[in-house]
């Protein structure tokens, strides 16, 4: 029904993508498989609701009303069988902001932030630019899967000066869906060592293969009382630009200091087409989405098919979740510098430099997939073509 084979030019409309590659690459001559965005046309019920709002002459202050909230209470329960009350939601202007927010609201500079590394780049700005102290927490390959190192993790949370833990669910860039078994024994040594749990769940929408995410507040009472949700459409229905997301905590005290912190810095008004993007997407979304996460697997799998048949020394785990795959370059034996230089100007593709996420990314480049297969072949075929020539 909907068509994400289609190629849309997304030139001359100020595509983050696009627009810095230059600056990112140090050229625009390279397929964009970077920015976590897709390239496929947003919902077309979100066009025309956008559209007729668009439609109205007057573009001035505006409110949420009751339905802002409701359509997220009634997406949780749909989505992840979470059942959220409206009075624990609030608007933000999106997850990193809202991190940041958090940060500030429940921690003093000097204290210590958990993450598990290597991850999201603005993992590292939230903490470090806020003056709090960066705790690497770092992911361990278990069986050929990344897991968390709880001994590890619990000896970090034990410090006093540890306040915050902040959950990437499900993971960006290594793709994991946490089990309720990793989750309830996250929420015992964060309730133990009084840490708080910052969740983002940005991708939380997105789960593939059967795999099932489940919201970190809904494995016990006790987390539920003991962090703040941060979710969003944006990257479920490719509205990020609209700078809508939310958070979300069963906690009145924990809620209002979120609140307190956003409204001091006057960031809690929002974007005119931001609830009715928000809206709509929730509401009249839901079979786009079906639809899109069969593409993104069949995508996952034509690129396993493909390194298979002619790059098989290039290793990714298949993503549980997320349209971004974290691939493992070291069998090529090149230094990070010199793997770089070879994907923007020999094989001609624009992907993120595993170091961007942390030292634990040497060896590794982070391909976004959410483009149309034809796209994802083409930049396939440069780079395999461009290893031939190194032979």
């Amino acid at each position: 029904m909907y068509d994400f084979d289609k190629i849309i030019d997304r030139s001359n409309t100020d595509a983050y993508k696009l627009d810095l590659r230059e600056r990112y690459f140090g050229t625009d001559d390279v397929i964009p498989l970077w920015v976590a965005d897709m390239d496929f046309a947003a919902p077309p019920e979100v066009q025309k609701d956008i559209q007729n709002r668009a439609a109205h002459e007057v573009y001035g202050y505006t409110i949420r009303k009751e339905d802002f909230a409701n359509s997220i209470v009634d997406w949780c329960n749909y989505k992840h069988n979470w059942n959220v009350d409206a009075s624990w939601i609030e608007y933000s202007p999106g997850v990193v902001p809202a991190l940041a927010f958090s940060v500030l609201a429940f921690s003093e500079p000097g204290d210590g932030v958990i993450i598990n590394t290597p991850v999201y780049p603005p993992f590292y700005s939230v903490i470090a630019d806020n003056d709090r102290k960066i705790i690497k927490s770092k992911l361990v390959k278990v069986n050929g899967r990344f897991e968390i190192d709880f001994e590890k993790f619990e000896e970090q949370a034990s410090n006093p000066k540890t306040k915050i833990f902040i959950l990437c669910s499900p993971h960006n860039p290594v793709g994991r869906v946490w089990s309720k078994d990793e989750l309830l024994k996250i929420d015992e040594i964060c309730r133990k060592h009084n840490v708080l749990v910052l969740a983002d769940e940005i991708h939380s929408d997105l789960a593939l293969f059967g795999h099932t995410h489940i919201p970190f507040a809904s494995v016990s009472e006790g987390a539920a009382q003991n962090c703040i949700s941060f979710m969003a459409p944006s990257k479920t229905f490719n509205i990020a630009g609209f700078s809508t997301s939310y958070v979300v905590s069963a906690n009145e005290e924990l809620l209002n200091g979120y609140k307190k912190t956003q409204n001091r810095l006057q960031l809690h008004m929002g974007h005119l087409f931001s609830g009715v993007a928000l809206m709509s997407a929730y509401n009249k979304g839901r079979e786009w989405l079906k639809e899109l996460r069969a593409y993104l697997e069949a995508n996952v799998l034509f690129i396993e098919e493909f390194l298979k048949d002619n790059l098989p020394e290039i290793k990714f785990d298949r993503p549980e979740a997320t349209y971004l795959i974290w691939i493992d370059f070291s069998a090529w034996k090149m230094n990070q510098k010199d793997l770089k230089e070879f994907m923007i100007h020999k094989a001609k593709v624009g992907l993120n430099d595993g170091m961007t996420f942390g030292s634990e990314g040497r060896g590794y480049l982070r391909l976004n997939i959410a483009s149309p297969q034809s796209v994802i072949e083409k930049a396939l075929k440069q780079i395999l073509e461009a290893k031939k020539e190194l032979e």
